[in-house]
């Protein structure tokens, strides 16, 4: 089993033993969306001095909790699960992924760069089926599984691609590989 530096920050106890199962690591629990001041402590502790990696649900509350960490601790780092990597009957969560998705998320763990110069634009996503046409919804969880920024709509999908510093060699690998299935 490989140990992780970073303390992995998830929304709750379920999450926390998924995650113990697939890496030794210190793990921290936001119980939630309602952080409590006592939690922020922690991973404001734990981001400045072995860094943390939050690997949230999948889902709408898994993303406000995303952003609010990532907007109150700089450089922290994301890993993402897809949501059918997630899901077991209706419940979709950490919890359910297997130690082999877990770690599948976190060899491929994104930084965000503020001040990164937009690689990509709307007309990529457009070309390539990722927005505005039948299916792109399915194929932005594709890419976004493959290159670990998770999925999401088109708009923040952009926005990821931007600023986790994907590479256009790495999306159009991506791209093509997708393409050939497709055909």
């Amino acid at each position: 089993m490989e140990h992780i530096k970073e303390t992995i920050v998830v929304e709750g106890k379920d999450d926390e033993s998924a995650v113990k199962k697939a890496v030794f690591c210190d793990v921290i629990i936001t119980h939630g969306y309602g952080i409590r001041a006592s939690t922020w402590q922690r991973i404001e502790k734990a981001a400045e001095t072995v860094g943390i990696i939050v690997l949230t649900d999948p889902d709408f509350a898994g993303e406000k909790i995303r952003e609010r960490i990532a907007n109150r601790v700089k450089n922290c780092k994301h890993a993402f699960i897809s949501k059918s990597d997630a899901m077991m009957g209706d419940d979709i969560g950490v919890e359910n992924a297997s130690p082999e998705v877990i770690n599948d998320a976190l060899s491929k763990v994104k930084t965000i760069r503020p001040f990164s110069i937009p690689v990509f634009t709307k007309n990529d996503l457009v070309r390539d089926g990722l927005s505005g046409g039948i299916g792109a919804s399915e194929y932005r969880a594709i890419v976004g599984k493959e290159l670990g920024i998770g999925y999401c709509n088109a708009k923040q999908f952009l926005n990821r691609l931007n600023h986790y510093g994907i590479t256009k060699e790495e999306y159009n690998r991506v791209i093509d590989a997708l393409f050939k299935e497709k055909a």
